[in-house]
């Protein structure tokens, strides 16, 4: 981050007995926010609701799962409502706001998550991303949104054949704005701002920020309040880390050991066809499972995710484009297959799990041969992980697992 955006931190105990009503958002929202199961705000939500209600940018960082949608989502209704004040909502209306996500995954995610909050006070949100026929997305577009919520590549393609108009648009949002410059998207989405009303609100929120968001901070926000979640380190992490050092002939029977269990599992995997071929083993081995990848069309991708959320299975084998923007609440076990290559690979992956305070554990399998790169990714990471030599049958795979007790519960 630059050093000349000093962000304010903000811990848990700060925001104790905080409601969202005292943060400024209305009667309705506040309801709908309940019924989503967000009672009291989360740090990021305390401290960044009342500057974009406001009216200031805001660069907000937080670990995946401490909230960021709803720290955006919430005040970004509350603001089109109040511009909208006393006027009539016109059919064909143009966008008052647009949210931009790397994926169509994180994209659909933020809809579902907004979609109930804006319609609570009668507000549209329409969702725009590629891998799918366009014309759903004009028609909703030429009744008229307040909200677009879509992915670079589409919303620009859309901006350029005239059928979505953005200089209207007042708010416009950046989530997980790293992973949208390392997809290649800072000139895309450049373009797409420059295409706002002049002076219109920017927020960029993020997992990590650093000189890769630096271009889009540099020309599109003006002092901006800047805000990260205390407690983010490992210490007071509710994520347990551990590596497991295995001989490579006993790699497919040890993933298969350790996603035999009771909660959800999510497996990642760096190829598409990796990912199929550990489903499929597991499959074989009687253990339900699915994969999540770029090869698959939207409606499977879809309907292998809802899988995983209804509990109809309870592994989901993953390439990180495809992973990016899962939410599941309930996902206890990240293991992954292969190693990342960079430490915000694997922050973004451990993030899948330990999400809104719940427990979670991030297993990494490697051989001999890469203990020293994991060493040093770990060491960028600031993730303190014991290295275990694992085999086929040992205790410690089965304590992973679940199926039987850590030495922790032992000595409780």
């Amino acid at each position: 981050m630059h050093e000349k955006l000093a962000a304010k931190v903000v811990a848990a105990p700060e925001v104790e007995g905080v409601s969202f009503a005292d943060l400024g958002l209305g009667s309705n929202i506040v309801e709908t926010l309940s019924n989503l199961g967000a009672d009291a705000p989360f740090p990021i939500q305390a401290a960044t609701i009342p500057s974009i209600l406001e009216g200031r940018d805001v660069l907000g960082r937080g670990r995946t799962g401490s909230g960021k949608t709803i720290a955006f989502g919430a005040p970004l209704v509350e603001s089109v409502l109040t511009s909208q004040a006393g006027k009539r909502r016109e059919f064909g209306r143009s966008p008052r706001a647009i949210i931009l996500a790397p994926t169509r995954e994180l994209a659909l995610q933020i809809d579902r998550t907004i979609q109930p909050i804006a319609r609570s006070v009668g507000l549209f949100t329409t969702q725009i991303y590629g891998g799918v026929p366009q014309g759903r997305q004009v028609g909703a577009l030429k009744k008229g949104v307040d909200i677009v919520i879509g992915t670079p590549g589409r919303v620009e393609d859309l901006i350029n054949q005239g059928k979505l108009d953005l200089s209207d648009c007042r708010i416009a949002v950046l989530d997980e704005a790293d992973h949208m410059c390392e997809l290649g998207f800072v000139e895309p989405v450049q373009r797409i701002l420059r295409q706002t009303r002049e002076g219109s609100q920017k927020l960029l929120f993020s997992a990590t920020l650093d000189r890769e968001v630096a271009a889009l901070v540099d020309e599109f926000l003006v002092d901006p309040a800047v805000y990260e979640v205390a407690g983010e380190d490992q210490g007071s992490s509710t994520i347990e880390h551990r590596v497991l050092v295995i001989d490579h002939r006993d790699k497919a029977e040890i993933l298969s050991s350790l996603v035999d269990r009771e909660g959800k599992t999510l497996v990642f995997s760096r190829t598409r066809a990796y990912a199929e071929m550990l489903a499929e083993q597991f499959d074989d081995a009687g253990i339900p499972a699915v994969s999540l990848h770029g090869d698959l069309n939207q409606a499977k991708r879809t309907r292998n995710l809802q899988r995983l959320t209804s509990g109809r299975v309870n592994v989901l084998v993953a390439t990180d484009v495809a992973a990016r923007g899962i939410h599941v609440d309930d996902i206890d076990l990240v293991v992954q297959a292969d190693a990342p290559d960079e430490y915000k690979t694997y922050m973004h992956r451990a993030g899948r799990t330990g999400r809104a305070g719940r427990s979670g554990r991030v297993v990494t399998l490697i051989t001999r041969q890469r203990q020293r790169r994991m060493t040093e990714l770990l060491g960028r990471a600031e993730i303190d992980a014991p290295f275990e030599q694992a085999r086929v049958g040992d205790d410690l795979i089965e304590e992973i697992a679940g199926r039987m007790p850590s030495d922790a519960d032992l000595t409780a």
